[in-house]
């Protein structure tokens, strides 16, 4: 199965343009309308029919430059404000002087906002100020005198462009956190399943070693000591350190983007698999198994984690109890779950050993155990009376390991 690679786009700025394109269109056509219901009043008709036609081609012709932040390039910024500004200051030459000095409305009217805004969503709310004082430049030159009216709607369109530039600016911060954080949750749950294949196989090797050199003595005691220092080592890397992992963040066009590339872990149908024939090999004289009549079937990643979650707990067993330990796996399937129980005859775990195990780096239980549950949507729960022995019981629900089922079958396809 070849690699595959996930996308998770994210993006708060987008709608933005779509709605900036549409507020255009909108109101150009007012711009046009109200025009139409004036015509009687303009004194030079004639030149605000042309601008109008300008505005009307301008406008359809540039609605692909508003589709997003890397059509929209400066140069079509400035000739767009180019086109609003060209109309605020034809309109005493088109419109009646004395429409004008009462406060009517320019050629363009409020689609001038939208030139604003482009350079709001653009280039932030610095962008913003600079167009919004041009148009206010622009509009007191129409009307001669900073009447209050004017300002009021100056002020409006300044105000609203910095703030909307302002959100854009945050909402960019935050989307690339949000990226990073995405990404920082993907090494750590890599870092976590690699922990725990290492303590399911490197670190039980080391320990055994450890434990058989003091045990032999001479040489092997020597190399057993060696052993034994990888082994804390690697407890400390791997309960430490991030792993890197191909993942890259980015802040395009269409917002963060973080690509997860996953390593597929082998080859093979992904058909569910009946989760008594994984635990089958455990069994042995000092560990029974005790399951239904009919096939458990979970999907094969699903199905693989809780097995060797089993595993883990039977090691544990094997080294705090004794090679000789007895224990009990019980398989139990529900209509919704699936739940494995794993109990032996041992003293118990005395209270607050777990947590101090995990600070030593020691991540069988919390990693190999509640670790794996964790990523399919289970949890494991152990139940230890001193005395008495320890009960390891697994959830799994079915429908996570039918999900996993059906992405990985849309992967291959």
């Amino acid at each position: 199965m070849a690699r595959r690679e996930r996308v998770m786009r994210m993006s708060v700025e987008q709608p933005l343009w779509r709605a900036l394109a549409g507020y255009r269109v909108l109101t150009m056509l007012y711009a046009i309308g109200f025009f139409a219901t004036a015509y009687s009043g303009f004194t030079r008709p004639w030149l605000a029919v042309a601008y109008y036609a300008v505005l009307f081609v301008w406008t359809l012709a540039t609605l692909p430059k508003v589709s997003g932040e890397a059509s929209c390039t400066k140069r079509f910024l400035a000739a767009d404000l180019t086109v609003a500004l060209t109309g605020i200051l034809l309109t005493p030459l088109a419109d009646a002087p004395e429409r004008v000095m009462d406060g009517g409305p320019t050629l363009p009217s409020i689609w001038t906002a939208g030139s604003v805004l482009a350079f709001a969503i653009k280039g932030g709310w610095r962008w913003a100020a600079v167009a919004s004082t041009l148009v206010a430049v622009a509009n007191l030159v129409e009307r001669g005198s900073p009447a209050r009216d004017t300002v009021h709607n100056v002020i409006l369109v300044w105000v609203a462009s910095i703030a909307i530039g302002y959100v854009v600016e945050v909402a960019r911060a935050s989307e690339r956190t949000l990226a990073r954080a995405l990404e920082i949750e993907a090494a750590t749950r890599e870092r976590e399943r690699l922990a725990r294949d290492i303590h399911d196989s490197v670190l039980q090797v080391l320990a055994m070693v450890q434990r058989r050199g003091a045990v032999i003595g001479g040489e092997a005691a020597e190399l057993g000591r060696m052993a034994g220092e990888q082994e804390v080592a690697l407890r400390t890397l791997v309960s430490g350190g991030l792993v890197p992992v191909s993942r890259v963040s980015e802040d395009a066009a269409e917002g963060a983007v973080v690509r997860a590339v996953e390593e597929p872990e082998g080859e093979g149908p992904g058909g569910p698999v009946d989760l008594r024939a994984l635990l089958a090999p455990y069994v042995g004289s000092r560990v029974h198994l005790a399951e239904p009549g009919a096939p458990v079937l979970l999907a094969p990643p699903a199905a693989r984690e809780l097995a060797a979650a089993v595993g883990a707990a039977l090691d544990n067993v094997r080294k705090h109890v004794g090679e000789d330990a007895r224990a009990w796996i019980l398989v139990e399937d529900e209509p919704d779950e699936v739940i494995v129980t794993v109990r032996d005859e041992g003293p118990g775990i005395p209270e607050g050993r777990l947590a101090e195990a995990e600070g030593e780096g020691r991540l069988g239980v919390a990693l190999s155990i509640r670790g794996r549950l964790r990523d399919l949507g289970g949890r494991a729960e152990l139940i230890s009376v001193p005395g008495q022995g320890t009960e390891v019981e697994l959830r799994t629900p079915k429908e996570t390991g039918d999900a996993v089922a059906r992405e990985e079958a849309a992967d291959r396809e």
